[in-house]
């Protein structure tokens, strides 16, 4: 089954943006899913498997730190169009 991720991290640190780019890195350098990142969250889709591992091993590595981090994500049952802007039209 193909899915959608959304993931934000929110360090608990002055050195923040270090540590959101490290962590981006890290999930760009999986296998078998697409990485899409904007200035609120990043995206993945692919095998249920292969991104919900990617999380998993990219979340480990970034709280095995002695920096607190915080993270949310959100998982949808669906392969979204990570990489195209949604069409909204005024009717629904």
């Amino acid at each position: 089954m193909r899915i959608t991720a959304e993931i934000s991290l929110y360090p608990l640190d002055e050195q923040f943006v270090s540590h959101i780019g490290d962590f981006i890195l890290r999930l760009r350098a999986e296998p078998g899913i697409e990485v899409v990142s904007n200035q609120l969250s990043t995206q993945l889709r692919g095998e249920f498997a292969a991104v919900s591992g990617a999380l998993n091993r990219c979340m480990e590595a970034s709280m095995a730190s002695p920096q607190a981090v915080v993270f949310v994500v959100k998982y949808l049952n669906a392969d979204l169009p990570i990489t195209t802007t949604p069409r909204i039209s005024a009717e629904h």
